[in-house]
């Protein structure tokens, strides 16, 4: 049998996003065929990237919660995907994958698997464990984008290998991913903004409203990745409450969905008080 992903990565069924790349990115490095010599190193590296490939996509990770290694397997019945097996030879290493036909029904594609030495280079970039013959190191290069830059995606004009170019960075890249060029490999640092948070896909922003608009409900003006919105806080809101709004959020660079924007609304309590309304508020009892 297929081991649990969950347990190859060394995670619990709860783990967040960044634990479970945190994982992924120890795991890799320390079983790749390049520094592992061990026997068992070849497959070992094969099921810490399918892992990491299913449980860092929400939707086949919801598959996988839901049906296990069967939501992958096109003769299962329960919801598995076919396509192709392909095998490929990586330096002195013959690995075998499948490349998922998507299909019933689906706007997304469920699996099968990829290429395990794609996900490591798209992960880590091009480096010395790429399978050494399997193809020549390319230069890596560094770009500073602002956090919406990166959610919505941008055209910018850099200076490579003393050539200006200008090059598409898509929307949805996160802090640390690599983009693959034909002659160089674009290492993407997303500057941390004022006002938006990710956590994955999803995006946290905090809005500010008074004691009373709490208490007696109001419209507040938020800002999103696009234009703003008027959002209704109901009466007698609690301070941090969660707004959710459905497909606000940043679209998986993959094409995998789209995230949740959430408004955090932050209450803000007077520090000082005239007598009039201290009396008032004693008279209303709160």
């Amino acid at each position: 049998m297929k081991p649990d992903f969950y347990e190859v990565l060394g995670v619990k069924k709860g783990a967040s996003k960044d634990e479970i790349k945190s994982a992924y990115r120890q795991m890799a490095m320390k079983n790749h065929p390049d520094r592992n010599k061990a026997p068992d190193a070849e497959e070992k590296f094969k099921e810490i990237n399918e892992a990491y490939e299913v449980l860092s996509n929400d939707q086949k990770k919801t598959a996988y919660d839901q049906y296990g290694h069967a939501a992958f397997d096109p003769n299962s019945g329960a919801g598995g995907f076919g396509g192709h097996t392909y095998t490929q030879q990586n330096g002195p290493f013959n690995y075998t994958w499948q490349s998922g036909a998507g299909g019933q029904g689906a706007d997304f594609d469920f699996g099968g698997f990829s290429n395990p030495f794609d996900i490591f280079e798209q992960f880590f970039g091009s480096s010395n464990f790429g399978g050494g013959q399997r193809a020549r190191q390319i230069p890596t290069y560094k770009i500073q984008v602002s956090f919406l830059d990166a959610a919505n995606g941008a055209e910018k004009e850099v200076e490579i290998e003393g050539k200006r170019r200008k090059i598409k960075i898509p929307g949805g890249v996160s802090d640390g991913q690599r983009i693959r060029f034909n002659e160089f490999m674009l290492y993407i640092d997303v500057l941390p903004d004022k006002i938006f948070q990710r956590d994955g896909n999803d995006v946290y922003v905090n809005v500010e409203i008074s004691f009373s608009e709490a208490a007696l409900g109001t419209d507040v003006e938020v800002p999103t990745l696009g234009e703003k919105l008027k959002v209704r806080v109901k009466p007698g809101t609690q301070p941090n409450t969660l707004i959710r709004l459905r497909g606000q959020g940043i679209r998986d660079v993959n094409g995998y969905g789209q995230g949740d924007m959430y408004i955090r609304l932050t209450v803000t309590i007077p520090t000082k008080l005239t007598a009039k309304q201290k009396e008032l508020i004693k008279s209303l009892g709160l």
